[in-house]
Parts: C-alpha cells; sequence; structure tokens
C-alpha cells in the first residue's frame, strides 16, 4: 500500500527502527483497524483547533523520534477540557521533554481524542526468528501484567484462529459479561486480529507491532495507543 511504504520508506532514510505514534496509526487506518481520532500540531494555535475538531476532553503527547516513553518524561497529558489547557499543556511537555532529553528532535505535539474507557485488551505482533510474526491476544492493564494471560498464534491467522485465541484467554468470561457488566464485541476485536496478521504478513520489515490498550466496547473497539518497530538493517 503506497501509503505504508512511504512511511516506511521514510523512517528507513532517517534511520529508524521506531515509528512515531502518527505513523504507526495512519498504518492501523490504512488497514482499517479503529484507532482514536488524531492530528499533529505544530504550534499552540494548531494544537487549539485540532482539539475543537477533535472534540474535548483531548490527550495531548509529545511526538519526537528520541522519545519512546513518553510518561517517563512528562511527554503525555489526559483529559484536556479547554482551549487555555491545551495551550499551557502544549508549553509544559515541550519543556518536560527538552528538560529530560536536551537534545530531542521534538515534531510536534499529538493530539489525539481521548476515549471513553472499555475493557482494555492487548494485541501484538512479535517476528520469530524462525517461524515469522507470531501475533498475542490478552486482557490489557494489569492484567497482562501480574496474570500474564494471554494466546499467541503463528501469523497468517484465520477467523477461526482470531476466535480461538480470544476463547482460550482465561479471562475471556469478562469479554463476554459477568456481574451485569455488558459483553465485548468480541467480532471487534476479531476483525483487529485479523488486519494485524494481514499487515505482518504484507511487510516482513516490521519486528514488533503493540496496540495497548485497546479499548472494548459493547458495540466496536478502539486502539488507543500503537507502537511499530522495524527490523534493524544490517
Amino acid at each position: 500500500m503506497p501509503k505504508v511504504d512511504d512511511i516506511i520508506a521514510t523512517a528507513c532514510s532517517e534511520k529508524r527502527t521506531y515509528l512515531l505514534e502518527n505513523e504507526s496509526k495512519t498504518i492501523m487506518q490504512t488497514y482499517e483497524i479503529p484507532v482514536t481520532k488524531f492530528t499533529v500540531a505544530e504550534t499552540e494555535d494548531a494544537a487549539v483547533k485540532a482539539a475543537e475538531k477533535i472534540g474535548y476532553p483531548v490527550v495531548l503527547k509529545i511526538l519526537s523520534p528520541d522519545v519512546i516513553h513518553k510518561s517517563d518524561v512528562g511527554g503525555v497529558l489526559i483529559n484536556i477540557n479547554t482551549p487555555d489547557e491545551v495551550r499551557k499543556g502544549y508549553q509544559s511537555i515541550i519543556n518536560n521533554v527538552q528538560k529530560h532529553k536536551t537534545n530531542a528532535r521534538i515534531k510536534g505535539i499529538f493530539v489525539e481524542e481521548f476515549a471513553p474507557k472499555g475493557i482494555e485488551v492487548i494485541i501484538g505482533a512479535l517476528k520469530d526468528p524462525q517461524f515469522g510474526p507470531a501475533l498475542m491476544f490478552g486482557l490489557g492493564g494489569i492484567f497482562v501484567e501480574v496474570l500474564k494471560d494471554v494466546s499467541f498464534r503463528v501469523a497468517p491467522i484465520t477467523k477461526f484462529d482470531a476466535k480461538e485465541m480470544i476463547q482460550e484467554i482465561k479471562g475471556y468470561p469478562i469479554l463476554t459479561g459477568i456481574r451485569g457488566q455488558k459483553a465485548s464485541d468480541v467480532t471487534a476485536l476479531e476483525n483487529i486480529l485479523l488486519q494485524v496478521s494481514k499487515l505482518v504478513m504484507d511487510y516482513p520489515v516490521i519486528n514488533q507491532l503493540d496496540l495497548n490498550p485497546v479499548f472494548s466496547y459493547p458495540k466496536g473497539a478502539k486502539c488507543v495507543d500503537a507502537r511499530i518497530i522495524l527490523e534493524e538493517k544490517s
């Protein structure tokens, strides 16, 4: 796909293996994987216009090839509700990043929709030297960190594989609705798994892909954070 080809070519020309979040989410959109609405703003005024177009509340994030873990350097602000908060947040993030990483190249501020809370799941892919890309699915948040409740399949996967991946985790009953909680749209999660499988098969240069968290809703799902890491060229 030309847009994906261009993004990867740009990263390679800049000797980057880590794609910026706007690049990763543009790739997701190209593969019809639902993501939060977003815009890259290079000025305070542009950030305010972006926030008003997306609709409050919004999230602000640093966009820099030198900052992978944004929260660690004060590069993320959530639940921003007014133009004044956008302006203050814009400068606050840039000041925080420059304080922690003096030489960081700042591309702008990522202005993003503040997605309503859903059941958190994680969807990922990792290229195995022997078997090629393997997909992962599990509950997100503390569940994946503490319980390690995840399932794996070697790509490419079928719709049946995607359904099995979801159903075989121990936390599956949480997705089907328990204690009055509405059931998640499991079909939407299956579709994301299938599209991620297609993406990593189409682009073997992708070494790692993380969608974490993906918010699962009674109708649909939405990827809040997306990360893609390319193979290092020898």
